[in-house]
Parts: C-alpha cells; structure tokens; sequence
C-alpha cells in the first residue's frame, strides 16, 4: 500500500461528517447518491485506515457506513436486508455466507521452496464476510430511498452534474500528466507508464486507474444524452452542447472501451424504445453470468476477437492476448476448486516455485471472484447485481413501454454496461451496488403496480349506487 500524507486519511475520517451535512440538506435520496459518488470522486483511493479485526477503512467503506448511519441515525429508518423475491434472498445469504465454506475448504498452506502461503483461518472468514455485507450496504439502502422514478431521475442528473465538475480536473491532467493525486494526497495510485496512451496521458484524478476515469466518463456522458433524449424541445440545444462537451473529455480519457459502451449505449437510447433497451441490458448481463461456462466450455470466440482487436490497434491487441492468456491459466488453476475457490493471500493465483511469486496478472472482476470464491461465490455476486436487470426486463416484457421511465431505463443501460465491463477490468465500485439496488427496488415497484389490480379489483361502474 502507498504511503499516503496526513490530508488523505483525515478525508476518510472526515466524510462520515460531510455525509451527515449532506443528509441534513438534502433529501434522502439526493443525500444517499452524493455520499456514494462524492466518495468516489474525491476520496484518496488504493490506501485505506487499518483496524485489527474489521476490513481496511477505504473510500467505498467509509461511504457506505456513513450512509447507513445517516440513514439509521439521522432519518432513523430500518435497513431491510431482504428483497421481496425468493431468489434475490437467496443470493444475498449465498453472497455474505459463501466466505464460511471457502475458509473450510482452504486449511492447507501452500509451499514453494522460499515461502509458504498460510492457510485459511476463521478470523478470516470473519473479516471477510464483514466485507461483504459493507459492500451490500449501497444495495440495500437504495432499494429502500432510490426506488422512484424521481430518484431514477436523480441518479441521471447526479451522473450528468458530476461528470461536468470532474471534467475540469480530467482535462487538466490529460494535459499535464495524472498529478492531482501525488499533489493532494502524496503518492500516485498505480503504475505511471499505465497514463500513457496514444502519445499522451489518460487522467487518474482520484480513481484507481484511468479506465475508471474513462468508465466514469462514460457514464456521464450517457447520462447526459438520457437527458437531452428526454427534455423539452426548447433546452435540447443546450443539453446537446453538454453532451458534446463531456464526448469530448471522454474522448480524451483514451480507452476504447467505454467509447464502445458509449456509442452502443446511446444508439440505443436515441433509436429504441425503452422496452427493448431494458431487454438489450438483460441480455447483456446474461452473457456476463455465463461467461465463465462459455470460456470453459471453449465457446467464446477469443481467437476471431484477438484478430479484430489486432486489425484494430497492434499494441491493444497484444494486451487483450496478455489478459486471455492470463485468464486461461487462472480458469484452470479455478477449477481445482470450483465451488468455493481458493479464498484470500493470493493463493487463487499463479506463483514461482521456487520464490512464490505471483508470476500471473488478474484484470477481469469475474475471474478474480471466481478464482477467490469459486462458483458459490461468482454465482452470489453476479448474480446479485445481475437480478435487478432482470427484473426490470420482466416488468419491460410484460408491461407497456411507456411504463418504463426513460431514466430508469438509462440507469438499466449503464449497470448492464458496468457489469460487462467486469469481464475485462474489475471496475465494480460502492456506485455499482447503488445503481443495482436503484434498480432492484424500482422493479419491485413496477411490479407491485401491475399486481394492485389483480389484489383489490375495482367495482364495475354498473354495481355502484348513486346518491341524489
């Protein structure tokens, strides 16, 4: 871990206080979303404030405890941990509770000739599961506050408005090189030659990496079309020089990526209607559930995706070989233990045998859960953040598409687009587990509404008495 100076741990300390401003100001569900995303965009990231016994205090911790406890002290409401569908239950204990079974499974210390990693031990399994339910506290907490269609309005303009304030930070360092960081907090948070893209530099800010800029940018940029899409005739001009502006500084975050979720994700918004975006979104993260069996089963085309990428940009391409490679030889070290995978200190990955080593790199979110938590484990996260999606593709499916809310559906689109990115890059962040649990309340909500018919049938016209 970096060393970091006295700034950046008194911000951590700091936002319990700047979240309680924020709930004291704001409404809860605006309060909720700015403590999130404000953390992201402003807390050191990397570094976090040790505590024996509980997980490293980061930016993604620090804001989803002092959600809860605004929301649990402040507005003094309960915290419901269980969604109203039996599956979504389910993958919520398989998703806290999983950690148990992979400690049990992994009491083997593993040797090399200089070093040994140590076995897994209850301790353990109590930091981790402890982790696990801080992570789903953003879930939770926005499937309670963040379930209206306002709010999914609120979630849009938030994205759109943030990403024009990070913006002026973005272009500056895409000009003069990511030093925001290293000048505010005292050390940069990755490996410098990882800001050099296509004769220039990709911005850091205080992310963890550029492509979690550039993922951001994405975002906001598509929130920002959502808008001009939905808004009346007279401010579209105005909205579509916004739009442009953030393109712009997407553009020069230099990764293809999110320029790819960008331009998919807009067609879709500006040509089809919101129903069929809802279900384009389910069956995007349909593809991310199965990814895994599709890559063991030898069924994703990596060789014809490797010559695109190729035919597209030589160094990217070798890039993209480097990660298959890496993945191939983590799926095989996966399957050694698939159920419930090989748990913390590295010992999922791929080591010298002589120095222990890690000798392997893990970018994709799917293969570092799968590899640390097996299929229990892949099956409760995924499948947690995948089942609001479906959800609402459900609700999309059998209702009108005019009972989707545009903003809704923008909110659908841009976790779907989260979720896939998790396959390359592990970007899942506190913001990822808000949008879900927007999504997941949101869907109980519409389906709450097609059921009230079906519970309390209104009285036909001809069976009731008027009074003259």
């Amino acid at each position: 871990m970096p060393i970091a100076n006295s700034l950046a741990y008194t911000m951590l300390v700091l936002w319990p206080f700047v979240s309680w401003i924020l709930f004291t100001k704001l409404d809860p569900a605006r309060a909720l979303i700015w403590t999130v995303l404000g953390a992201y965009m402003l807390l050191p990231p990397v570094i976090a404030i040790d505590i024996p016994m509980v997980p490293g205090f980061n930016k993604y911790v620090v804001a989803n405890l002092s959600a809860t406890a605004a929301v649990v002290f402040l507005l003094k409401q309960r915290v419901e941990f269980l969604p109203q569908s039996t599956l979504g239950r389910t993958l919520i204990v398989v998703f806290i509770l999983s950690p148990f079974a992979t400690v049990l499974t992994n009491g083997d210390q593993i040797w090399f000739q200089a070093s040994m990693l140590p076995a897994m031990r209850i301790y353990d399994s109590v930091a981790v599961v402890t982790n696990q339910v801080i992570a789903l506290l953003p879930f939770l907490l926005a499937r309670k506050l963040l379930a209206t269609e306002d709010a999914m309005r609120a979630i849009i303009v938030a994205l759109m408005a943030a990403g024009l304030v990070y913006s002026l930070p973005m272009l500056w360092e895409s000009r003069m090189s990511p030093q925001l960081n290293l000048m505010f907090y005292g050390y940069f948070q990755h490996d410098f030659s990882q800001a050099m893209r296509y004769g220039s530099f990709r911005p850091f800010v205080f992310m963890p990496h550029g492509l979690w800029v550039a993922f951001f940018g994405m975002m906001t940029f598509v929130a920002s079309v959502v808008i001009m899409r939905v808004g009346p005739a007279m401010s579209r001009p105005r909205q579509f020089v916004v739009a442009g502006y953030l393109f712009i500084v997407l553009l020069l975050c230099r990764s293809t990526g999110p320029l790819i979720y960008a331009a998919l994700l807009v067609a879709l918004i500006l040509l089809v209607s919101r129903r069929w975006q809802v279900l384009f979104a389910a069956a995007m993260v349909a593809v991310v559930i199965a990814y895994p069996l599709l890559r063991g089963l030898h069924l994703v085309p990596v060789d014809d995706i490797l010559n695109f990428a190729m035919s597209l940009n030589e160094d990217r391409g070798r890039s993209l070989a480097f990660r298959i490679r890496s993945e191939e030889l983590l799926l095989v070290r996966a399957e050694e233990r698939p159920w419930f995978g090989w748990g913390n200190y590295g010992r999922g990955m791929l080591h010298d045998p002589v120095t222990g080593q890690i000798n392997v790199i893990a970018d994709g979110g799917w293969i570092i859960v799968l590899g640390m938590f097996g299929w229990f484990g892949y099956i409760g996260m995924f499948g947690l953040l995948s089942l609001p999606v479906a959800l609402m593709a459900r609700e999309a499916w059998r209702q009108s598409s005019d009972a989707i809310s545009p903003y809704a559906a923008g909110v659908v689109l841009i976790l779907a687009a989260n979720l896939f990115d998790l396959l390359p890059n592990d970007t899942i962040v506190a913001f990822t587990w808000l949008m879900a649990g927007a999504v997941l309340g949101h869907a109980e909500m519409l389906r709450a509404k097609r059921k009230a018919p079906d519970a309390a049938p209104p009285v036909p016209l001809r069976s009731q008495r008027t009074i003259l």
